[in-house]
């Protein structure tokens, strides 16, 4: 089980970290990281690990194990010195790359109180993102809708995060917008996601600490996926 430092402090850039296990492919599981692992549509952090000498392993990429949300497993790049489970590390992100992503997943949770519609899919990438909606048709007043996503954006909302129990969770499903994908139930507990007071939602994803981080936005393409389905792409102005 992996301490998942960026739930508490997505601004953390750096920690000392044990290593805990390699696995049969030569991931790397840490007692504790800034790392954030690849899930509900955000890609996983780069960055390197420090090792007391100087030395540095490159970390590519960052997954959970099959079937396991409790533990993260950092994925070297090709050519990476080895480690062994014991070593002393300091587990450091790539915060400009890290950065951005939270701006776009807070951008995208606005997205979806402009488009009120259930969430089919997503994706969050460094300079656009998108949503899946299951919507029948375009509305009509993009201009007005974009204008609205940027006031929120300006209204510098806080953006913080609190935690239910998984049976109250599950007692308000009007809180879950992603039709395919569900909160990470089973441990106990939920965390939501909360601006201001213009949205709340579970989402285990890292996010700035208020709106006005993101800067300006712009709707791109609507493309349509399917009889109701409408993927809007979201892009930094």
């Amino acid at each position: 089980m992996t301490t998942f430092l960026f739930r508490d402090d997505a601004y953390l850039r750096a920690s000392p970290a044990t290593v805990q296990a390699i696995t049969p492919e030569g991931g790397i599981v840490l007692d504790r990281t800034v790392f954030y692992a690849s899930s509900g549509g955000q890609p996983g952090d780069s960055g390197r690990l420090l090792l007391p000498g100087g030395e540095a392993i490159v970390i590519a990429a960052t997954v959970h194990p099959e079937g396991d949300k409790t533990a993260i497993v950092h994925v070297p790049a090709p050519g990476q010195p080895a480690l062994a489970a014991g070593a002393a590390v300091t587990a450091e992100i790539d915060w400009e790359r890290r950065y951005r992503l939270m701006r776009m997943h807070t951008a995208l949770h606005l997205l979806s109180v402009v488009f009120p519609f259930p969430v089919t899919g997503g994706s969050v990438g460094e300079e656009k993102g998108r949503l899946d909606f299951d919507m029948p048709a375009v509305p009509d007043d993009l201009e007005a809708l974009e204008a609205q996503l940027n006031a929120m954006v300006a209204a510098d909302h806080a953006v913080t995060g609190e935690w239910i129990t998984d049976a109250e969770m599950a007692a308000h499903p009007e809180m879950i917008k992603t039709m395919k994908v569900k909160p990470p139930m089973g441990q106990g507990r939920v965390r939501l996601v909360r601006i201001g007071d213009v949205d709340l939602q579970p989402c285990g994803g890292t996010h700035v600490a208020r709106t006005g981080e993101i800067g300006a936005l712009k709707l791109g393409k609507i493309e349509k996926k399917g009889k109701q389905n409408r993927r809007v792409n979201l892009l930094f102005a």
